[in-house]
């Protein structure tokens, strides 16, 4: 190996790393609009079946069951919407109901207390807030309305870019799987579009059972919450539902949620009579609601849907919560069905591949 060789290797090796890296930055700036992708990918699968069932039995011409399908998805966000807005004047008027004097005084005791606490070590709060300048961080306020009107454009921008994303994912199935046979060779082309046929049939299963796993809670927690009368019970049923999707955390945050809002729904009334047995009730109904879901619901949709086996599930899930967190939980089971299937079709002969795709 003479020294041109060498050097042709050494520059081939750097051309390599800064071309990866390039790309990894190129993709790190441009993280919203794959985020935008992701979202609408997951959106054309759920509505896959809806467009199928258009075409083949009510015989719509492809433009005319998405469109249709784009409205049904759009009348149920807007109802979500419009769900909501009752519920967030509810507790206004439920915490409305506190006794503003008597929260006033205890925070003033912490003040008061902190102060002291302070003053042990000679500095004295109340007094400095007292000498503070405050009209000079006035411009806090005009701060504050920047980033609301900012974080409302950009959530505008970002359902556009969904919805018009999503409408051509709809219409032409076949678009994102087009770019990307351009990126491999003609021999490894069929093997991809097999791979991704059963990629498409595997994850539009899964998150239909999704949908079907969300439903199911969403029904028990209604009628739990209104066997006690709770008022929106429909609406908080649905975000205590909703929440489910976050695999394991998901459940613990949505327990956190109905806890508070049925005991704010009683505030006004006896604690030991009304409020803490109302809420005992309610939490040992979404005990029971949690339990017919890990031991039926997701076992079957995780079975039957992307045909892993539970524990499997669980291990992968845990550890893409470690490493990248909540949205690691989240995007766990489809990303390690969409590897899977990709390894069964490049490394069939593999051992380890074999073992984990048996069922695929």
């Amino acid at each position: 190996m003479d020294s041109k060789t060498i050097t042709n290797g050494i520059l081939k090796a750097v051309a390599i790393i800064i071309g990866v890296s390039l790309l990894l930055y190129f993709l790190f700036s441009v993280q919203s609009i794959l985020v935008y992708i992701a979202i609408s990918g997951v959106i054309s699968l759920i509505a896959r079946p809806i467009i199928r069932f258009l075409k083949r039995k009510l015989k719509f011409p492809n433009t005319v069951a998405v469109i249709t399908t784009m409205l049904l998805f759009l009348g149920l966000l807007t109802g979500l919407i419009s769900m909501f807005i009752p519920l967030i004047i509810k507790q206004g008027q439920n915490l409305s109901l506190l006794n503003i004097d008597q929260l006033q005084s205890n925070i003033q005791n912490i003040l008061n207390q902190l102060n002291d606490y302070f003053l042990l070590h000679n500095i004295d709060i109340l007094n400095e807030l007292k000498n503070a300048d405050l009209f000079k961080n006035l411009t806090v306020i005009p701060n504050l309305l920047n980033s609301v009107i900012g974080m409302v454009g950009n959530l505008s921008i970002g359902l556009f870019s969904v919805l018009f994303i999503s409408f051509f994912f709809m219409k032409d199935t076949h678009l994102l799987e087009n770019s990307i046979y351009t990126m491999v060779s003609d021999k490894s082309e069929s093997k991809l579009k097999k791979s991704i046929t059963s990629i498409k049939n595997l994850l539009s299963r899964y998150f239909v059972g999704l949908v079907f796993q969300i439903t199911i809670l969403f029904i028990i927690y209604t009628i739990i919450l209104l066997i006690f009368g709770i008022e929106n019970a429909i609406v908080i049923a649905f975000l205590c539902a909703l929440l489910n999707l976050i695999p394991y955390v998901g459940p613990l945050i949505g327990g956190v949620l109905m806890l508070f809002l049925t005991m704010s729904n009683n505030l006004g009334e006896d604690f030991q009579t009304v409020i803490l047995p109302t809420t005992i009730y309610v939490m040992i109904g979404y005990l029971i609601a949690q339990l017919i879901d890990n031991f039926l619901s997701q076992p079957l949709i995780f079975s039957n849907s992307v045909k892993s086996h539970p524990l499997e599930i669980f291990l992968i899930i845990m550890i893409a919560g470690i490493l990248f967190g909540v949205v690691g939980m989240i995007v766990a089971v489809p990303t390690y069905t969409a590897i899977k299937v990709i390894l069964k079709a490049f490394l069939a002969e593999n051992k380890i591949v074999k073992s984990l795709t048996k069922n695929l």
